[in-house]
C-alpha cells in the first residue's frame, strides 16, 4: 500500500469509529473526486453501520438537480466556489438523510477551468442536528501537482475535515 493509500485508510477507520462511537450517520457529494472518498470510507470494515451513501455530482446539472444548489449561484461562480461546496455538503445531507456530510469541488487539471486555477479545491463539512457545531465549514486547498495528487489531496482533506468534525 502505498503511503497515500495508507494515510487514506488510516484517515477513514478513525472517522469510521468515531462516527460508529458517536451513533453519527456520514455521506458524501462528490465532484473532482469522483467517488474516492466513498471509496475510501466504505473499505474501512463496519462501515455499513454509519455511512449512508454518496452523490458523485460532476456535471453541475447534477449538482442543481440532485442536491440542490443554486442553479443561480453555478451560473454566476462555477461549480468550484466555497459556497457550491457548502450547498453540495447540505444537499447531502438531505438526499442522504445523513447527520455529517462532506463535499469536494476543484479544478483537478490537466486545465484550468471557468476561469479557475489547477488545484484549487474546495471542501465543506456540514453537521447536521446541533446547535455547537457551525455548518458548513469550508476549507481551500491549492495543490500544486498532477490530476492524481490533487484528487488524493482533495480526498484526505475531505477525510480529515470529517475526523475534525467528530472531534468537536
Amino acid at each position: 500500500m502505498s503511503g497515500e493509500a495508507r494515510a487514506a485508510y488510516d484517515l477513514a477507520t478513525a472517522v469510521i469509529a468515531a462516527a460508529r462511537a458517536a451513533e453519527i450517520t456520514l455521506g458524501c457529494a462528490e465532484s473532482l473526486t469522483g467517488g474516492l472518498v466513498a471509496a475510501a470510507l466504505t473499505d474501512v470494515p463496519g462501515a455499513s453501520v454509519v455511512f449512508r451513501g454518496g452523490v458523485v455530482s460532476y456535471a453541475s446539472a447534477v449538482k442543481a438537480a440532485v442536491l440542490g444548489v443554486p442553479a443561480g449561484l453555478l451560473a454566476e461562480r462555477g461549480a468550484v466556489d466555497p459556497d457550491v461546496a457548502a450547498a453540495m455538503a447540505g444537499g447531502a445531507a438531505r438526499v442522504l438523510g445523513a447527520q455529517l456530510t462532506v463535499a469536494t469541488t476543484g479544478v483537478a487539471g490537466p486545465e484550468p477551468a471557468d476561469g479557475k486555477p489547477v488545484g484549487l479545491v474546495y471542501v465543506a463539512v456540514n453537521r447536521a442536528g446541533t446547535v455547537r457545531d457551525l455548518a458548513p465549514a469550508v476549507r481551500e486547498l491549492n495543490v500544486l501537482g498532477d490530476r492524481a495528487q490533487v484528487r488524493v489531496a482533495a480526498t484526505l482533506a475531505a477525510l480529515e475535515i470529517l475526523r475534525d468534525a467528530l472531534a468537536r
